[in-house]
């Protein structure tokens, strides 16, 4: 059997266990498989990374910056856009199909343990979530990689990922999601994310609401670690609109950085560029030496954040951004106008039933022209005609497809009409990942052809 076919395999198993949304409060079912396999997560540094938005592409940046201070590099995110190996990356690159496939083979049997355990006491089997976060611990370890870069897939103190003990934890801007899971108000998911704080790590975080702040000060302090804030103890002291991104200046906890190129749209992004920042000078120099400027520049150029404002299509220009709740809504609308020079935008839009699908619909309504509502490949999607009753109620023309190839053809249609016209796609993580993968096979930057 192929490499390519062994890792499918194993995607295929994985795909058997309880999905992603089957989230519980605990995390000593995936501690239980680690403690088996002698605990492979603590033989390497680990930045932990959490917050509502932003994760990804700051987890991106953060490792970027390590790997290009010669580090060898893990980094652990979700959900993916086209193959589960994308979560999986080591030195830069999604892990190799034979070393994904190996590392199943290592933990296949303490997973039979572990499950065997569980249904003795009438518990579920490992869930697919759990069993990926002990798949790239395990990866990481028999690389082996220096440092590792982990998101946090939901929370953070009883998240799967908690098992490893990060010397520096990371708190992207927190808002309301998942709060059915988390909590109805910011202090409740603030305390949830707050989980991953370790005794005496460096903390470090970006501008927050006051209540989610507060809550992050008393955890820093009860567990003695240092917290420093964007704004306080770092931040971004300049920004501007650079070909194919952005220029930025920042004042870091250690050092002053000069016109820095990062090669991505949006203002949110530099502060996510900084945050990093902030973060890798708190793992390499204990937050009190300042980063080397070459090593710095070439980390910050090498960045890429598939499905955060990823240019796709040209003539007419078509964008696909994974904005799934109203804050990253409210950051991709502020990202159309920051970044570019159109006068009227068609949305293509799908999201998930499960999201604050209204919430996103009232905040992308100022910058719509016209929306083409779809449904993300899932059965978790939101009913498009639904979707369609919120958007027309916001005073936005909207029309209705039956997938997303369909809705796509109808908005680059539209928007090849005038050249003061661009299409975004938009509303959730798989349809993103469906529309980079669509883009790429119908060759969207070669220009409408109709």
């Amino acid at each position: 059997m192929s490499d390519r076919n062994r890792a499918d395999a194993v995607y295929a198993a994985l795909l058997t266990r309880q999905g992603e949304q089957w989230v519980q409060p605990r995390v000593e079912r995936a501690r239980r498989v680690l403690e088996l396999l002698d605990d492979p997560q603590r033989t390497y540094r680990v930045i932990h990374v959490t917050g509502t938005n932003g994760k990804t592409s700051t987890s991106r940046i953060i490792e970027s910056i390590v790997r290009a201070h010669g580090l060898r590099t893990g980094l652990f995110t979700s959900p993916h856009l086209e193959r589960f190996t994308e979560r999986v990356m080591i030195d830069g690159e999604p892990i190799d199909d034979g070393l994904i496939a190996d590392a199943w083979e290592e933990i296949a049997p303490f997973v039979d343990l572990v499950d065997a355990e569980l249904a003795a006491k009438g518990d579920a089997p490992l869930t697919f979530f759990e069993l990926l976060t002990v798949l790239a611990f395990v990866a990481f370890a028999d690389a082996p990689v220096d440092v590792a870069v982990i998101e946090v897939g939901m929370g953070g103190a009883w998240d799967s990922t908690n098992t490893a003990d990060g010397d520096v934890a990371v708190f992207a801007p927190i808002d309301i999601d998942h709060a059915d899971k988390l909590g109805g108000t910011i202090a409740e998911i603030a305390t949830v994310k707050s989980g991953i704080i370790k005794d005496g790590a460096a903390v470090v975080s970006a501008q927050q609401d006051a209540a989610a702040l507060r809550v992050l000060e008393t955890a820093a302090a009860a567990r003695h670690a240092s917290l420093a804030v964007e704004g306080e103890g770092f931040g971004l002291t300049a920004q501007r609109l650079a070909v194919g991104g952005q220029q930025l200046s920042v004042q870091g906890l250690a050092g002053t950085y000069e016109d820095l190129y990062l090669p991505l749209y949006g203002a949110h992004q530099g502060h996510n560029a900084a945050l990093a920042i902030a973060a890798v000078e708190s793992l390499i120099g204990g937050g009190t030496q300042p980063l080397t400027g070459d090593v710095l520049t070439e980390g910050l150029a090498q960045v890429t954040s598939p499905g955060r404002l990823q240019l796709v299509g040209v003539a007419p220009t078509v964008l696909v951004d994974s904005a799934h709740n109203p804050h990253g809504a409210r950051a991709l609308v502020a990202a159309l106008g920051d970044s570019f020079d159109f006068d009227e935008w068609g949305i293509v839009f799908g999201a998930f039933g499960d999201k604050d699908t209204a919430g996103i619909v009232s905040t992308l309504a100022p910058a719509a022209t016209q929306v083409f509502v779809t449904a993300p490949d899932s059965d978790r999607a939101a009913d498009p005609d639904r979707v369609a009753d919120l958007v027309e109620a916001a005073g936005i023309p909207v029309t209705v497809h039956r997938d997303l190839a369909d809705a796509a053809e109808a908005a680059r249609e539209w928007a090849a009409a005038s050249d003061r016209r661009a299409v975004v796609i938009a509303g959730s993580v798989v349809l993103a990942g469906e529309a980079v993968q669509l883009a790429a096979e119908e060759d969207w930057k070669s220009g409408w052809q109709r």
